[in-house]
C-alpha cells in the first residue's frame, strides 16, 4: 500500500474517531475530573511528594492567599542565591548539578571530583558519532537525541540493573554526553540536509558545560567568557522546575514501572519536545521577528502598543490571538527566572551591540501585560515568563532555532535524574492511575 492510499484510508477515518472519542466537559464536571490534572484554576492535582524542588507563587497573608513575586527552590536553597554567591569567575551548572542529584551542596574537593568524573565522561563510544548520529540525520534534533540515547542502552552492560549506583553512573554519564549528542546532531542535520561544512569538535574535560557547547558549536571554537557565563546561568535556570512538569512526571511514571534509564530520559525527551513544553522560546523568537518586520521604528511605544493590540485581537502574526512569553501556569506576579535572566541579557545586549533589541523587549514586557489585562480581563496578574528572554539570549549567542529545546534538554536531564533517583529510593509503587469508563453499553 502506498502512503497516498494509506493517507486516504486513514483520512476517512478522521471523522470516526473524532465522534467516538470526544468526552463533553458535561462529564467532566459530573465525576469531578480533572481535565490535564489541573482545577478550574489552573491548580494541579496533587500526584507525588518531592525534596528536590519547589515553587512559590502565593503566601499566606493574614489568612488569605496572596499572589507574590515567584520563587524556584533547588533543595532548600532559592536559585537566585545559587547564582548570586557565583564568583565572577566561576560557572554554576556542575556545582547545581552535584546539588540536584545528591542532595547538598558540593565541598570544593566534592566539586571538583564531581567536574573530574563529568569530564572524564565525556566520550562516546567508538564510531558512535558515524554509525549513530550521522546515519539518518534529522532537523528534529531531539528526535536525532532520543534515538542515540536509547542506542547507548545497546553498550551497557548494566543497563537493566536496578541499583541505585548504576542509575547514579548512568544518569551521570548521560548528563556528560547530553552537549555532544545534541551538538553533533546539529551539524550531521546541517551538513547532509542543509549541504553546510562538517566540523565534530571534541570537548575538553576541564571546561563547564556552557563552554563545551559554544565550543563544539562554533567552527572556530572561540566564545567570550561573558557569552559562556550567560548560557552557564540559563543552564541553570532550566535544570530543574518544581517537579509537576509534563517531562519530570514522565520521568517519574517510566521509572516507577521498573524501566531501565535510558528508556526513563528517552520518554521525558518524547515529552519536552511537544510544543506545549519545550518549544515555548521558539514562538517568543518568530513573534518578536514578525514585530521587528511590522514596526518602523522598534522604541517607539505607541507603535509597538499598536501592534501588540493587533496580534491580542488576533489580526497580527499567527493569528490565535496570543503574546507569546507573557504569563505562566503558576506563576503570577512575576517568574523568577525571568528576573534573574534579564539582568544578564542586558550585560550581553550591550556587548553585542543591541540596545534597540532590548528596548523593544523592555517595551513589550511593561506594555503587554496591561494589553492582555484589558482585552481578557485577566486581573490576577500576567508577567513575562523565562522564554521571553531565552531565545533572545540563543540568538544572541549565534545557536541555530534547532537547538533550542535541545538546550532545554541539556539543563532538565540533571533535574529529571535527581527525579529518577528519588522516585527509585523512596516510592516503591508503580503510579498507575484510575480512569472511569463513560462508554456506552451496547451489548
Amino acid at each position: 500500500m502506498t502512503n497516498k492510499e494509506l493517507n486516504l484510508y486513514t483520512t476517512g477515518k478522521r471523522d470516526i474517531c473524532i465522534a467516538n472519542d470526544t468526552i463533553s466537559d458535561v462529564l467532566f464536571k459530573e465525576y469531578g475530573v480533572n481535565r490535564g490534572l489541573r482545577d478550574v484554576n489552573g491548580k494541579g492535582v496533587l500526584a507525588g511528594l518531592t525534596r528536590i524542588s519547589k515553587i512559590v507563587s502565593f503566601k499566606d497573608v493574614d489568612g488569605v492567599k496572596t499572589p507574590c513575586d515567584g520563587e524556584l527552590w533547588y533543595r532548600g536553597y532559592k536559585v537566585n542565591t545559587l547564582i548570586e554567591e557565583l564568583t565572577r569567575y566561576e560557572f554554576g551548572f556542575e556545582k547545581t548539578a552535584y546539588l540536584l542529584l545528591f542532595g547538598q551542596k558540593p565541598t570544593p574537593q566534592e566539586e571538583e571530583e564531581f567536574c573530574y568524573i563529568l569530564g572524564k565522561c565525556m566520550k562516546l563510544p567508538v564510531n558512535f558519532t558515524r554509525n549513530v548520529i550521522m546515519e539518518g540525520p534529522s532537523k528534529d534534533i531531539m528526535n536525532s537525541m532520543t534515538k542515540s540515547i536509547l542506542t547507548l542502552a545497546s553498550y551497557d552492560k548494566e543497563v537493566n540493573s536496578a541499583t541505585l549506583e548504576c542509575c547514579i553512573r548512568q544518569c551521570m554519564e548521560l548528563i556528560a554526553v547530553f552537549p555532544m549528542l545534541a551538538v553533533y546532531g546539529f551539524h550531521a542535520y546541517n551538513h547532509y540536509i542543509n549541504d553546510a561544512s562538517m566540523y565534530i569538535h571534541r570537548p575538553r574535560p576541564e571546561l563547564s558545560t556552557a563552554e563545551n557547547i559554544l565550543r563544539m558549536l562554533r567552527p572556530d571554537r572561540a566564545y567570550t567568557r561573558l557569552e559562556a557565563q550567560v548560557l552557564d546561568i540559563v543552564l541553570m535556570l532550566h535544570m530543574e522546575h518544581g517537579g509537576g512538569n509534563n517531562s519530570t512526571f514522565t520521568t517519574r511514571v517510566v521509572t516507577s514501572s521498573g524501566s531501565d534509564t535510558y528508556s526513563a530520559i528517552a520518554a521525558a525527551m518524547s515529552s519536552l519536545k511537544g510544543p506545549k513544553h519545550g518549544g515555548a522560546n521558539i514562538k517568543v523568537m518568530e513573534m518578536m521577528e514578525d514585530i521587528r518586520k511590522h514596526v518602523s521604528d522598534k522604541t517607539d511605544r505607541e507603535e509597538v502598543i499598536a501592534y501588540l493590540t493587533k496580534i491580542i485581537d488576533g489580526k497580527a502574526f499567527d493569528g490565535k490571538g496570543l503574546i507569546y512569553g507573557m504569563g505562566h501556569a503558576v506563576y503570577s506576579v512575576s517568574d523568577p527566572r525571568e528576573r534573574i535572566l534579564k539582568s544578564y541579557v542586558e550585560k550581553l545586549a550591550t556587548a553585542k551591540h543591541k540596545e534597540e533589541d532590548i528596548t523593544l523587549y523592555n517595551i513589550i514586557e511593561e506594555e503587554a501585560p496591561k494589553i492582555i489585562a484589558e482585552k481578557r480581563h485577566i486581573f490576577k496578574g500576567v508577567s513575562p515568563n523565562v522564554d521571553f528572554y531565552s531565545g533572545f539570549v540563543y540568538e544572541m549567542l549565534g545557536i541555530p532555532v534547532e537547538l533550542y529545546t535541545p538546550l532545554f534538554a541539556i539543563a532538565r536531564i540533571v533535574g529529571w535524574s535527581a527525579h529518577r533517583i528519588e522516585e527509585m529510593i523512596g516510592m516503591n509503587k508503580i503510579i498507575r492511575p484510575a480512569y472511569m469508563s463513560v462508554m456506552d453499553e451496547l451489548e
